[in-house]
């Protein structure tokens, strides 16, 4: 018995979870020529995601297609599970999303923020991640702010 248990603790060590992200893949869409697009699916890599990323040039169809809109478009569109995460979103609100499974669409990090995850630059003040609602508004619920 205390060879099992030490067994299985060198096994944790050895092969450590990182929460919800240890298993989870992820599909990115991004343009081809997109270096910050790459960058955010090797930060998602870091933590622990395990990310397919397919070049495409008809994000603007993707985005529509999942109901985006197009005040939230992002840089990028990654599909984890059912939700749609649009843009540099941190992965704190990514992996918070996939453990509580709120009745959202998913987040979205407008535009490309300086600073923000796989964005170069210095950060310029808060970020704020939306809430991607079933039903679109004029006034996206911001989620969280980092």
């Amino acid at each position: 018995m205390k060879q099992l248990k030490t067994l299985t603790m060198a096994a944790l060590l050895t092969f450590p979870l990182t929460g919800v992200a240890a298993e989870t893949s992820a599909i990115l869409y991004k343009n081809p020529n997109c270096g910050c697009c790459a960058e955010y699916a090797k930060y998602l890599e870091k933590n622990g995601f395990d990310v397919e990323t397919i070049d495409t040039h008809d994000l603007a169809e993707m985005k529509a297609n999942h109901n985006v809109p197009e005040k939230l478009y992002g840089c990028h569109t990654t599909l984890i599970d059912n939700y749609v995460f649009e843009g540099h979103v941190p992965v704190e609100s990514v992996t918070q999303v996939l453990e509580e499974k709120p009745f959202i669409k998913g987040l979205s990090v407008p535009g490309m923020p300086l600073g923000s995850p796989g964005m170069s630059g210095d950060k310029r003040g808060p970020l704020e991640v939306y809430t991607l609602a079933f039903q679109p508004t004029d006034t996206p619920t911001i989620y969280a702010t980092h």
